[in-house]
């Protein structure tokens, strides 16, 4: 007997012999007839929609059919030459991207996806940022692909691709187009909706004829029928997506309350009642639209900030091929890679970052630093992808393109900062979260008791009731002073990089400064000179910097910047570890070092200047016969530390010093900034105990530093800056970034935290108070729904336009 074909669970078409593909739905182990319907069906498993087997009437088509071409090339997104623009690579298998999901409405797709992501198989970590729509995914190649991870994406229902500045430009244009288009449906439906209203209201008064009241319904359910189907679905789609994932959105109420007041309408209209609700969805949807459009505006503020970095960067640059003098070709930024060389014309936006080679020229990195002020650039120093070019040409060493640049490290410091939610804001969402459900059973015994009471009035009060205390300024009271906050800083170039920040800035009380790098410049300077020999200042500092040209110590960077003329050719020239350097100019034997290696430094007992300059650096300048000259190196302050120094302390701000530097050094530095509390030769693990020292004492400690022995003490800190030229590890392991490299901002950015603070405090205050005002009147019948309607929006705009005040 010839055995029965098997079929296909999901498409019912047979499966061909030797095919084994399954998946379990409802525990039992489903045949599939090919990995289309497989991939489909294992989805609408996951998702926890096994009941579409039980309730569908016809068959779908195959898995391949159903799913879109899209997919089919999504592995193109595999392609190492095509990943080289957006891939990060983590480690030697671990790869990080960053993706735009298309179809994010609210924080339950946030939830949904980040966890059907988590629950793939190689898949490290997935953040997705709500504000910006950007997904930051890390995955194991050896076992997961891209692809793999797109697909999934797509399944659920969203689209996701990598993610380009200009693009999500476009798409918050085409975003922004088509909440307009729903406002001026919800607006128009609302307006003429109302006028009919008035006709209405006036007849009850003064009496109206049966057929005008009919006909007036009518028009109103046509006008108001845009309005629930257009304009109120991004409402429905949200709540769908929380009441799916098990996470009670403010949108819940929204939607039950709009759906619920239009079929009530509906049903007066078509068999008579006292009451039509038109006016009041089209005033609800249209108020809370508008609202959800200036909370968007505000939430994307801080990311349009630091896209607005990433979108300076050219699509296009001229490589030189063969190095400083070799072929000119213009290539697309994309194919460019670490080691190519670049020229910069004048006026030109700089494509990657890169090392200058040859040239010299100012820099413009307003945009970046807040610094107005252009920046000198010479052979040696780095630049930054999108910079601007200003005077003369440059050649460039590529080291860092796409992901790999500065500016794209600061974008994932932003969506880093915003993924992470602080105290207050969890509380928020936990509060708000806890209020849709307990407003939603209130609901339901409030209608139970006016059925009971008044059954002609139930649904005037149940919509007052869920109209009036719709959670969305609860929601919105922290997000909004967040956003609007971080919008603030960034463009006076202090990067907030960590959620609580802001919030713990406000109650700081100690200051802790490290000294090198931060308080000082970090690179010695000759700060002071004696000559000794008929040599004129200008002749010892030109010899002086001839003598360390080739030199490769730290020292030698200082003496290159004492003179703009053209160096002194030098012969035989010699480097003595330790000592210093040596060399024939014009016959002539040099010698430029400290003392010992100085034979002609008898006059240094005489010379003072080690009381003056404790810690510095003392380099004499000698010719075979006589001393010329005596150099004083060390690490000057910066210009606005004293003032910085000053404003905190005016502000009842405790200053601390810690320093891995000499005590007598941290102690002069000390005594020039009015600090009192000082601490030097400290190791990393010596900071960190004084720190959690001073925090078991109550204080609340803000740090301030900028190397790799700094990152331990930053960590434990409860805010910590880190200066914007410091190292990257620095940068990790602190909360705020001060790329300005201005300590005054560090005064800013805690006035901004206590403003934040402040705002914060007072939007949950008043959402808080308006819904126990509120709801006893609505609940008793003295607010009818579209005086609801109004107040819910006003409620809304007044949070959101309370913190658009932190500017």
């Amino acid at each position: 007997m010839k055995p029965a074909t098997e079929h296909c669970f999901h498409c019912g078409l047979p499966i061909a012999p030797g095919i084994h593909f399954e998946v379990k739905i409802d525990q039992q182990p489903r045949a599939m007839c090919c990995r289309g319907c497989q991939a489909v069906a294992q989805a609408i498993t996951d998702n926890g929609l096994s009941e579409y087997y039980h309730n569908r009437t016809t068959l779908p088509g195959q898995g391949h059919e159903v799913l879109p071409d899209t997919l089919k090339k999504l592995v193109l997104y595999d392609h190492p030459e095509i990943q080289h623009s957006f891939v990060i690579d983590v480690d030697a298998h671990v790869r990080e991207a960053v993706l735009i999901l298309e179809g994010i409405t609210c924080a339950a797709c946030v939830w949904l996806n980040e966890r059907h992501i988590k629950q793939l198989a190689g898949v490290r970590s997935v953040e997705v940022n709500y504000a910006s729509h950007r997904a930051r995914v890390s995955w194991d190649t050896r076992e997961i692909a891209l692809s793999r991870i797109l697909q999934e994406i797509q399944l659920l229902g969203y689209n996701a691709h990598p993610y380009s500045a200009l693009q999500a430009d476009a798409l918050r244009k085409t975003q922004r187009k088509k909440d307009l288009q729903r406002i001026a449906v919800a607006g128009i439906g609302a307006a003429q909706a109302m006028m009919l209203s008035v006709g209405l209201y006036a007849g009850n008064w003064y009496g109206i004829d049966p057929a005008t009241v009919v006909l007036l319904r009518w028009f109103g359910l046509l006008l108001t029928v845009p309005v629930v189907t257009f304009s109120a679905m991004p409402f429905y789609r949200a709540a769908w997506s929380g009441i799916k994932s098990g996470h009670l959105n403010m949108d819940v109420p929204v939607a039950l309350a709009i759906i619920t007041a239009f079929i009530g309408s509906v049903w007066v209209t078509l068999f008579g009642g006292a009451h039509v609700y038109y006016d009041t969805i089209g005033m609800f949807t249209l108020f809370l639209l508008g609202t959800r459009m200036l909370e968007a505006g505000a939430r994307g503020k801080s990311v349009e900030s630091a896209e607005n970095l990433l979108k300076l960067q050219p699509a296009m640059a001229t490589r030189l091929r063969g190095g400083v003098n070799g072929e000119q070709e213009y290539v697309p930024v994309m194919e460019l890679i670490n080691g190519d060389w670049i020229l910069s014309k004048p006026g030109e936006t700089l494509a990657a970052d890169a090392q200058v080679m040859a040239g010299e020229s100012t820099v413009d990195e307003a945009l970046l630093t807040g610094e107005s002020r252009p920046v000198m650039k010479r052979i040696g120093d780095n630049v930054i992808a999108g910079s601007v070019n200003l005077e003369g040409p440059l050649t460039l060493c590529v080291t860092g393109v796409g992901e790999n640049t500065v500016l794209a490290g600061i974008v994932r410091l932003v969506d880093k900062a915003q993924a992470e939610k602080p105290p207050l804001a969890q509380l928020a969402d936990r509060v708000a979260s806890w209020f849709t459900l307990a407003l939603l059973v209130f609901t339901v015994l409030v209608g139970a008791l006016w059925f009971w009471f008044d059954s002609s009035r139930v649904l005037d009060i149940v919509l007052s009731v869920l109209v009036v205390t719709c959670p969305c300024a609860l929601s919105l009271a922290v997000p909004a002073a967040l956003a609007a906050a971080g919008s603030h800083l960034i463009k006076r170039g202090i990067l907030v990089t960590r959620g609580h920040a802001l919030e713990t800035l406000a109650k700081v009380n100690h200051v802790v400064f490290d000294k090198t790098g931060t308080l000082t410049l970090g690179k010695p300077q000759v700060v002071d000179t004696q000559l000794f020999g008929q040599y004129p200042l200008a002749r010892c500092q030109l010899l002086a910097s001839s003598l360390e040209q080739a030199s490769e110590h730290p020292l030698a960077a200082a003496f290159a910047q004492t003179t703009t003329m053209p160096l002194l050719v030098v012969t035989q020239a010699r480097n003595h570890p330790g000592q210093g350097v040596s060399g024939y100019i014009d016959g002539v034997l040099y010698t430029l070092g400290n003392q010992a290696f100085s034979t002609h430094s008898e006059l240094l007992l005489s010379v003072d200047l080690e009381t003056r300059y404790p810690g510095a650096t003392l380099i004499w300048l000698c010719d075979d016969q006589r001393a010329l000259a005596l150099f004083v190196l060390a690490d000057p302050l910066r210009s606005e530390a004293v003032d910085a120094i000053a404003g905190l302390k005016a502000r009842g701000i405790a200053v601390s010093i810690l320093s891995g530097d000499a005590t007598n050094t941290v102690r002069h530095v000390g005594a020039q900034l009015g600090v009192d509390t000082v601490y030097g030769q400290q190791k990393p693990q010596d900071k960190l105990a004084l720190l959690q020292d001073l925090q078991r004492q109550g204080a609340v400690v803000a740090m301030i530093g900028d190397g790799v022995n700094d990152a331990p003490v930053l960590a434990g800190a409860q805010v910590s800056f880190a200066m914007g030229t410091g190292s990257d590890v620095a940068n990790q392991s602190s909360d705020i970034v001060l790329l300005s490299n201005k300590l005054t901002d560090v005064q800013q950015a805690l006035e901004s935290g206590r403003a934040t603070l402040s705002v914060m405090r007072q939007n949950l205050f008043w959402a808080a108070a308006y819904n126990l005002v509120a709801l006893p009147f609505a609940a008793l019948g003295y607010v009818t729904p579209w005086v609801a309607a109004l107040g819910m929006s006003i409620s809304s705009m007044v949070v959101v336009l309370n913190a658009l005040r932190l500017r």
